[in-house]
């Protein structure tokens, strides 16, 4: 079930939710470091992190599930956020060449149908970027921020569930290693947290971000060719032997 959209904009203004923006909003610059003349859509509660890509991409949107709801964004200039439904984007095939999930997935009562809706509307050779929360994080399992709730995900299934959908994982990354205290002289040691569980590969960061490219050609199934050295025996049919004469 999607959190309430008021929720989702309440929670990034808070100290908690600052520095959550700030830290994810690293790693999906990481990714995604030159957009320069794309077209760039986030899909779920990605306002945070689209600011950024604003100036650079050619166009950038923001589409809110109906379940969830809709805020004006940007405020200070024309929306270019819409509420839609999340299985049916009002978008023609290959519009888009970059694509952000966030509080999505693990939202949404059917993940693999979203993906197919996504992989249509991507160009070829379009990106996906998706911020699912770690199943064995810290953040899935409180319900003080938005990753704790809905489902989270171990890197095998979100791969599983890509791959479903005609996506290959191409890179890897985690973020939030810091555990999702509401305390702002904690908050204040963030970086240094993230920088620790970075570089020690720890497993327990409180959210996956899979980046994963579309794939133009669904695979179909291949049939076993008949050997060329098969010997077909000839098919006789049965002949009446005359009678003898005077029989």
């Amino acid at each position: 079930m999607f959190p309430d959209v008021v929720d989702l904009r309440s929670f990034y203004a808070q100290p908690l939710g600052v520095v959550t923006r700030r830290l994810i909003g690293r790693a999906v610059r990481s990714r995604f470091d030159n957009v320069r003349g794309l077209a760039v859509l986030g899909i779920g509660y990605a306002t945070p992190y689209l600011g950024v890509f604003r100036e650079e991409c050619e166009r950038t949107l923001a589409f809110m599930p109906g379940a969830q709801g809709v805020t004006r964004w940007p405020s200070a200039a024309p929306t270019l956020a819409a509420l839609v439904d999340e299985t049916e984007l009002p978008l023609r095939d290959g519009m888009v060449d970059r694509v952000i999930a966030v509080h999505l997935l693990e939202m949404t009562p059917d993940a693999g149908e979203v993906l197919r809706e996504v992989w249509r509307v991507l160009a070829p050779g379009g990106r996906l970027l998706c911020i699912v929360p770690n199943r064995r994080g810290v953040w899935a399992r409180v319900d003080n921020n938005p990753f704790g709730h809905g489902r989270p995900f171990s890197r095998t299934q979100i791969t599983d569930l890509l791959r479903a959908a005609l996506f290959t994982p191409v890179a890897w990354g985690e973020a939030l290693y810091i555990p999702p205290v509401q305390r702002n002289w904690f908050l204040r040691g963030a970086v240094a947290w993230e920088r620790a569980g970075a570089s020690l590969s720890l497993p327990f960061a409180g959210v996956h971000i899979v980046e994963a490219t579309k794939q133009v050609y669904k695979p179909v199934p291949l049939r076993r060719k008949a050997s060329r050295l098969q010997v077909f025996q000839p098919v006789l049919e049965p002949v009446m032997s005359p009678r003898p004469l005077g029989g």
